[in-house]
């Protein structure tokens, strides 16, 4: 194997793939300016055979399925061993997938759950800026009563006691990026 090339955000990732066409692209889902899920779509929008392996810290449902949704081969947390990258990387060569195992584990956990609607995400969103059920109601062009209705459903839908509880479970399942 060779490393032809690397990349310190998304936008030079697509840059550095488009110039060096590599057999296997390894990314990061967390980058400056272009992150890893954008840089996936534009590049499998160019190149719908390209093979790419998300390599990350984030082992988040949301994301896993986001990524694979958009052409990713495989997905490994960074905490993989040398030679399980190698493993992935090879197999991505010959058309399989890869999976961490606490990245099936996380999915497995969840599988049978309903997800979160745009909306709900919307609400959640505005829930961890610190906005109060009036607020996000006249923000959203909705009632409060709407927005009571909608953080019931995300809290059971999470299974979380409280708002702040349901906002740091959606961020650690991939629904929504860390509110930094």
């Amino acid at each position: 194997m060779e490393v032809l090339g690397e990349a310190a955000d998304g936008r030079e990732a697509i840059e550095q793939f488009q110039k060096l066409l590599p057999d296997v692209m390894l990314i990061d889902l967390q980058m400056p300016d272009v992150d890893g899920l954008q840089a996936i779509t534009t590049i499998r929008n160019a190149f719908p055979d390209a093979t790419i392996i998300v390599l990350t810290t984030f082992p988040g449902d949301a994301r896993v399925v986001r990524a694979f949704t958009l052409g990713a081969t495989s997905y490994l947390l960074k905490t993989a061993r040398r030679d399980e990258i190698i493993k992935a990387i090879r197999g991505a060569l010959g058309g399989r997938h890869t999976m961490a195992p606490e990245v099936a584990q996380e999915i497995a956990s969840h599988t049978g759950h309903e997800g979160l609607t745009e909306r709900e995400i919307g609400v959640l969103k505005l829930v961890a800026e610190g906005h109060s059920n009036r607020t996000i109601a006249n923000a959203l062009c909705i009632s409060e009563d709407t927005v009571k209705a909608r953080m019931k459903s995300i809290m059971g839908k999470l299974s979380a006691e409280d708002r702040t509880h349901a906002v740091m479970i959606a961020i650690r399942r991939g629904f929504m990026e860390s509110q930094r």
